[in-house]
């Protein structure tokens, strides 16, 4: 191993790399009294988060078009299976849902997932029933595979610079879903659960083209993320300093966003602990009311049905979306008409669409391209 490659080893934060004490305590002392204070930390914890990845700037954007086929009308909204390029070669995978009610406008949501088997990440019905029933309330909604995902499997999953091209292919799906038909630049959303919350609030903390965010399950001031696309490179540790989850996602403020937590994972302390910390930053702004949590005690690590009825109810809030379209008569969210479909029908790549002849395949030829 090099030098520089220890060297980045060691600067590594992985899984639970504090304490629940470390953890608190280091947000006590890193509690900021202005709001000048304040911009002047962001703006570290952004350069680091930039050098870290190695992505002081965005690689060229692909003048390639999109592939978009398959188009199946549901109940309320579309869906078709989508691919583009990120990078030459690299294709970012996924499926965008539409409402079929014309509007003069639409918000976006971006939608990125955890990690889940059986099956991955956006065929899970937790991920379908999100995108279709936010595309119900009148939102045009793209969800994209992680690296090594679904369609996504032109390199490992736990490949060094997964974090890097995650980054990267975030950044590009919402130029894609930006370039949609109407969409309203000042009504972009992201929420993911999990490894998908670390991709929502790193998406927002280097793009201010993101205005609300709901990370749900993953914001913690003592876990890190426990894979290499979340924390894999050197973005929370370089020598002297350190930063955690919690400060990452303060980077966010004063954008609307909700945090979603519950007492079976590291966001178990969040009304105590994160949650008061993340307020005080949005109070320096004098916007304590926009960021908001909702703690289910009882609850376990996913995006289950309460925790996608609180995103609803949040989103429909922020960014004036329909919420009648998906409640019935007694007032309660119906997810029902939101269908659930098999793999095979919201592939992009099959028999009949062959991966484009250009695709990037294989970890070695991936990261000579990172």
């Amino acid at each position: 191993m090099s030098a520089t490659l220890f060297a980045q080893q060691a600067e590594l934060c992985q899984g639970a790399y504090f304490t629940e004490a470390q953890g608190k305590e280091f947000l006590e002392k890193h509690a900021v009294k202005t709001k000048l204070e304040w911009e002047t930390r962001a703006a570290a914890i952004r350069k680091q988060i930039r050098e870290g990845m190695n992505l002081q700037t965005m690689p060229a954007k692909p003048t390639s078009k999109p592939i978009i086929h398959s188009k199946k009308e549901m109940d309320g909204y579309s869906i078709e299976n989508v691919a583009f390029e990120s990078m030459p070669g690299i294709y970012v995978t996924g499926n965008l849902y539409k409402p079929l009610k014309k509007q003069q406008a639409y918000a976006g949501i971006l939608c990125p997932h955890g990690h889940g088997e059986n099956p991955h990440g956006r065929f899970r019905e937790q991920t379908q029933k999100r995108c279709a029933t936010l595309a119900r309330m009148g939102a045009v909604v793209f969800v994209l595979d992680m690296v090594g995902q679904g369609d996504s499997k032109y390199c490992e999953h736990k490949m060094p610079k997964a974090l890097k091209l995650q980054t990267i292919n975030a950044v590009r799906a919402l130029d894609f879903l930006m370039a949609q038909p109407g969409v309203d630049p000042e009504r972009i959303a992201v929420t993911g659960e999990s490894g998908g919350g670390t991709q929502t609030f790193l998406l927002a903390a280097l793009d201010d083209r993101v205005k609300v965010t709901a990370p749900v399950v993953m914001v913690s001031s003592y876990f890190f993320g426990g894979c290499v696309c979340e924390s894999g490179l050197p973005i929370h540790k370089k020598g002297d300093y350190q930063t955690n989850n919690v400060e990452i996602a303060s980077l966010t403020a004063p954008r609307p966003m909700l945090l979603v937590s519950d007492g079976g994972d590291w966001t178990k302390n969040t009304p105590e602990v994160e949650f008061p910390f993340i307020q005080s930053i949005y109070g320096l702004y004098g916007k304590k009311d926009l960021v908001e949590n909702v703690h289910l005690p009882d609850e376990k690590h996913d995006y289950g049905p309460s925790k996608r009825n609180a995103m609803y109810t949040f989103m429909a809030k922020q960014l004036g979306l329909d919420l009648k379209a998906v409640t019935d008569s007694q007032g309660k969210i119906d997810e029902t008409p939101s269908k659930l479909l098999e793999q095979k029908d919201l592939e992009v790549f099959n028999a009949a669409h062959p991966r484009p002849a250009n695709a990037v395949m294989g970890d070695e030829a991936v990261m000579k391209m990172l």
